[in-house]
């Protein structure tokens, strides 16, 4: 009998071509030795979880950055065969590799069918190529249709599309025209965020004085929806679309808070209700794999009261909500006796409703999602 539990693997890979304008993540373009020592460095990390990986079965595998694909395939077939003699996976495990266009080709793809990745996450972010070049992308809308339609003929059949919506000077039938181009690719997945200025940047520091047009903003996100609806995607998380099956497995570990365990510079876990990140630093990093005491940072040990906080305000984000159910198995207490006053308000405002055993956001409640999730915010400490 299987007794071990579900783990997530996130993997991430810290480099990139070029920095796009406007990201905040751990990324930074880098030379081919570099690369080269940072894998090493990383199947270290990996391999030194052999003993503990024991008790664990892994569901999930995420390459993420950063861009995965700016390594080589054979890198990359490295790292995945790390991974498989290291942890035990599912029959039918969920590989995802996040890939920029221009930096896939057929060789490439053919390595990641080698290693055993079964789904594709391609970071397009608009099918216009004055906003690609605006949001200092390095590739066009054709070179994204050419690597789309070959992964396609080598028989990738789980793709997801990232795309970013708000951006400096887009009207929404320019937000429309690259929302067709893509449904009409026929993905299983599409990703829709709104552009969100994060400080440090070159989008922050040129637009953040510029007034927001939330109007447009909120139109561009439920004519999202609504389009989406009709060509076949189910919206099932605030940001996310999928085909019946297609929801990202990976992701929707995330909101459910199951475990996850980040390895690579700077990723972050959450295991037993503890979490922790790695070492950002490069250099500190590559010398230190492999020994946790040396990488593991910030560790926290989650208190009950931050438990509930998470299970609320990561599973709301689910378009079906939070199991009352699942609450009360997991605190032993049953949900209105902690938070009676904050669900009868968000309930009566028409922020949240009640569809059986689950609450979920209103269409109003995703609008004001912010508002929504600071009130299940403790004042005191549970228990």
């Amino acid at each position: 009998m299987n007794n071990k539990k579900n783990l997530g693997l996130y993997l991430h890979i810290p480099f990139c071509e070029r920095k796009c304008l406007y990201c905040d993540f751990l990324s930074a373009a880098a030379d081919k030795e570099t690369k080269d020592r940072y894998v090493n460095a990383l199947i270290n990390e990996i391999t030194s979880y052999k003993e503990w990986a024991q008790d664990y079965l892994v569901k999930t595998i995420f390459l993420g950055g950063g861009t995965p694909t700016s390594l080589s395939g054979e890198n990359i077939l490295r790292i995945m065969e790390a991974a498989g003699n290291t942890f035990f996976l599912d029959s039918d495990t969920e590989i995802t590799i996040e890939a920029n266009p221009g930096t896939v080709d057929r060789e490439k793809l053919l390595a990641f069918k080698e290693a055993g990745i079964n789904r594709i996450s391609m970071g397009l972010q608009s099918a216009d190529n004055r906003e690609l070049k605006l949001l200092g992308r390095i590739h066009t809308y054709e070179t994204f249709a050419e690597n789309y339609c070959l992964a396609r003929e080598l028989k990738f059949d789980n793709i997801n599309v990232d795309l970013m919506s708000s951006l400096p000077g887009q009207s929404l039938k320019d937000w429309m025209s690259t929302l067709k181009k893509v449904a009409d690719l026929e993905p299983e997945h599409i990703s829709a965020y709104s552009l969100i200025l994060e400080e440090g940047t070159y989008f922050y520091r040129k637009y953040s004085s510029l007034p927001l047009d939330e109007e447009l903003d909120r139109q561009m996100y439920w004519e999202t929806e609504h389009y989406l609806k009709d060509r076949g995607y189910r919206h099932y998380e605030i940001s996310n679309y999928a085909r019946d099956g297609r929801e990202c497995r990976h992701n929707n570990s995330y909101w459910i808070r199951e475990n996850y365990l980040g390895l690579g510079l700077g990723a972050s876990s959450l295991i037993e209700n503890t979490r922790f990140r790695k070492e950002d630093n490069l250099e500190e990093y590559i010398r230190n794999a492999g020994d946790h005491a040396l990488t593991d940072k910030e560790q926290e040990v989650l208190t009950v009261k931050q438990q509930m906080e998470e299970f609320m305000f990561l599973g709301l984000r689910l378009t079906r909500g939070i199991s009352k159910a699942a609450f009360q198995q997991s605190f032993h207490v049953t949900l209105e006796n902690i938070y009676k006053e904050e669900l009868d308000r968000s309930i009566k405002e028409g922020l949240l409703q009640e569809n059986g055993d689950r609450l979920c956001l209103t269409d109003k409640g995703i609008d004001l999602s912010n508002t929504v999730m600071a009130r299940f915010l403790l004042d005191s400490e549970i228990g």
